[in-house]
C-alpha cells in the first residue's frame, strides 16, 4: 500500500485495527512467536487483505515500535527546565507511572523489543532516546550544582523512574497476585511521590 496516497476512511480504520491486533499479539507472543496469521484472526481479517497495508510481520511491528517510542520518550521531553525542580521530577515520574496504568500492552511490547536485544529499535535509542536522556541530565545536573535537589547521579535517578513505573505493567500479574488483586496504582504514586521527594529534596527544607 502506498503510504504517500490519501486514505480513505476504511483503509485508515484497517490500519488501525491491524496495529491494534499487532499490539495484542506481539505483546503476548513477543516478535518471533507472533505470525501474521495470528494478527489478521485477530484483526477480523484475512490475511491477503492485512499484507495489502502492510507488507509483512516486520512492517507492522516497527510501525508499531516507532509510535510507541515517540509515546515513551514524551514525559521526559516534557520535563520543564525553568520549572520547579521538585516538582518536575515528581510529575515526570507519575507521567511515566501512568503510560504503566494506561498503556500496559505497549510497555510490555517495549520491555520484549528490549530484551530480545532492541535489533528493530537500536539506532533510536543510541541517537534519539539518548540525546533526550543526555540533555535532561543536564538539566538535573544543573538543578544540583544551585543546591535545589539533593546531589545524585542524573542519569541514574532516570533510570531508577524507568525501572520503578514500568514494573507496574511489565509484573501487573504478579502485583496484583500479592496486592489480591487490589489497583495498585493509587498505592504507587503515594510512594513514589514520598521516596523521590525523601531522595531529593535539599536538607535545609
Amino acid at each position: 500500500m502506498d503510504d504517500a496516497a490519501p486514505k480513505t476512511r476504511i483503509q485508515i480504520r484497517n490500519r488501525k485495527v491491524i496495529l491494534t491486533a499487532g499490539l495484542e499479539v506481539f505483546s503476548a507472543n513477543g516478535f518471533r512467536g507472533a505470525t501474521l496469521d495470528q494478527i489478521a484472526r485477530e484483526a477480523g481479517l484475512s490475511k491477503p487483505n492485512l499484507l495489502y497495508y502492510f507488507p509483512s510481520k516486520e512492517a507492522i511491528y516497527t510501525a508499531l515500535l516507532d509510535a510507541l517510542l515517540d509515546t515513551w520518550l514524551d514525559p521526559l521531553r516534557a520535563l520543564d527546565p525553568t520549572g520547579d525542580p521538585i516538582t518536575e521530577i515528581l510529575g515526570y515520574a507519575q507521567r511515566k507511572l501512568a503510560l504503566s496504568r494506561d498503556f500496559p500492552r505497549e510497555s510490555r511490547l517495549f520491555a520484549n523489543e528490549i530484551l530480545q536485544g532492541a535489533p528493530m529499535v537500536r539506532d533510536l535509542l543510541k541517537t534519539d532516546l539518548k540525546a533526550l536522556v543526555d540533555d535532561r541530565a543536564e538539566v538535573l545536573q544543573n538543578w544540583m550544582d544551585a543546591g535545589l535537589i539533593r546531589r545524585t547521579d542524573p542519569v541514574h535517578l532516570i533510570f531508577s523512574i524507568w525501572s520503578l513505573t514500568q514494573h507496574y505493567a511489565d509484573f501487573d500479574v504478579q502485583i496484583r497476585a500479592v496486592l489480591d488483586e487490589e489497583d495498585p496504582f493509587p498505592g504507587a504514586e503515594c510512594f513514589l511521590d514520598q521516596l523521590y521527594r525523601s531522595l531529593l529534596e535539599p536538607r535545609a527544607r
